[in-house]
């Protein structure tokens, strides 16, 4: 069943790569093409509606229950640290290897583009830097609205509390958390019902996305997507490294397990689709409920390696085109403004964009180079989601292995 999944998504994308071809090709009228597309996104955003849907519910009756379970509060807390621990490790490794690979191809450079009017913009406004606000915002206000909003860090904080509660009072809850975890296996089977959508959702993506822009972007595009790509690969190969350092050879049987979860999180352009087959996959990889549980919703938070590493490659690119060369201590200031920016990213439309406008304006960089990498966003959103997928899956299995909860060997296909 598997195998087949994967194999209709696959047919999904050449499907949706043909019919998007023909229809660029056969259509002359660029406002057209939009309003073909836009009837053939239908598919795609009532997709992306129904994963959220159930992406709040799901993780609040995993994380409150995943902690419920840990036990005493000093696991717990060795858990957490360990879990952010190699959160801000990954994200480290991202941003420094974003800025060493864009610096060694240097993909902007010899465009030589002139320094644009200083009041121009691309239309997208820049994230507001104030570490106050992130940190309040971090809290609800009430957990109804977290949850209608769909405000991912707000729900993470909220079952934190939650589920420590239900830890604190023990056998007392018992009846309440044994009907939490049957929540969990309720949304996991509506996930399955919506998963059965997926192939007609990323027909009906790549559909659209190559009718309005064409093929032929990617290849006056060709050096900056084929070097972020490159980029993606090595940050691949680097978590998977790290991964082996950890868990050893088993890591390597992770990967095919991942497969359905990464196409789905490529072709739609949304981590968050992937999540409840992420959640699912793990526990066929053999890492318990509760580390799973605990780790990916926090991941989803504070790991999203693919768009850290998009957020430093298109920042510098962007400079580069314009011939604005930057010193050692800014490149460094940038990774660290990135470092705290970037977090929270999951719940914001186009996020990446809105903290590149923000390092733009703030290095002195013109805020209108966005307009350079909007036309072929969406085909670098693909990469970068499928990579925070594959990088919250290390970070769990990882997890898993240093608290002993790495149970029984993967389950073969």
């Amino acid at each position: 069943m598997a195998r087949r999944f994967t194999l209709y998504v696959v047919a999904a994308m050449l499907a949706g790569i043909l019919l998007g071809s023909l229809l660029h090709a056969g259509i002359d009228d660029p406002a057209v093409r939009k309003t073909i597309a836009g009837y053939g996104g239908v598919a795609t955003d009532l997709f992306l509606r129904l994963i959220k849907m159930i992406i709040a519910p799901l993780v609040f009756a995993t994380l409150s229950v995943g902690i419920a379970h840990m036990g005493d509060a000093s696991r717990l807390g060795r858990v957490g640290l360990r879990t952010l621990g190699w959160f801000v490790c990954a994200s480290l490794l991202s941003l420094v290897l974003g800025l060493i690979m864009v610096t060694w191809l240097a993909p902007g450079a010899g465009l030589a583009l002139p320094a644009p009017d200083a009041t121009a913009g691309a239309g997208i406004a820049p994230a507001a830097l104030n570490l106050k606000d992130f940190v309040t915002h971090l809290v609800p206000r009430s957990f109804a609205e977290a949850m209608a909003n769909n405000e991912i860090l707000q729900i993470v904080v909220f079952s934190a509390y939650f589920g420590v509660a239900l830890a604190a009072l023990g056998d007392r809850v018992r009846k309440l958390v044994e009907l939490i975890e049957q929540l969990v296996q309720v949304m996991l089977k509506i996930t399955g019902y919506v998963m059965l959508l997926a192939p007609v959702a990323v027909f009906a993506a790549i559909a659209a996305v190559v009718t309005t822009q064409g093929l032929g972007i990617l290849l006056s595009y060709g050096r900056f997507i084929g070097g972020f790509y490159l980029s993606l690969a090595v940050l691949w190969v680097a978590l998977l490294g790290l991964g082996f350092l950890v868990v050893g050879r088993r890591i390597g049987a992770l990967v095919p397990l991942l497969r359905e979860p990464v196409l789905l999180a490529f072709s739609t352009a949304s981590s968050e689709a992937a999540y409840p087959k992420t959640l699912e996959q793990l526990g066929r990889f053999g890492v318990s409920d509760r580390i799973s549980s605990f780790v990916l919703p926090l991941g989803y938070s504070f790991n999203l390696d693919g768009s850290m590493m998009y957020c430093t490659f298109a920042t510098l690119f962007i400079a580069q085109a314009y011939g604005i060369p930057l010193t050692l201590g800014q490149e460094v200031s940038m990774l660290l403004m990135l470092m705290v920016t970037s977090k929270g990213m999951a719940g914001v439309p186009r996020a990446s964009l809105v903290v590149i406008a923000a390092t733009l304006a703030q290095f002195r960089i013109p805020e209108a180079g966005l307009a350079l990498i909007l036309a072929v966003d969406q085909f670098l959103d693909m990469g970068r989601s499928a990579t925070n997928v594959i990088g919250n899956s290390v970070a769990t299995a990882v997890v898993a292995s240093w608290e002993g909860e790495l149970g029984e060997p993967p389950v073969t296909e």
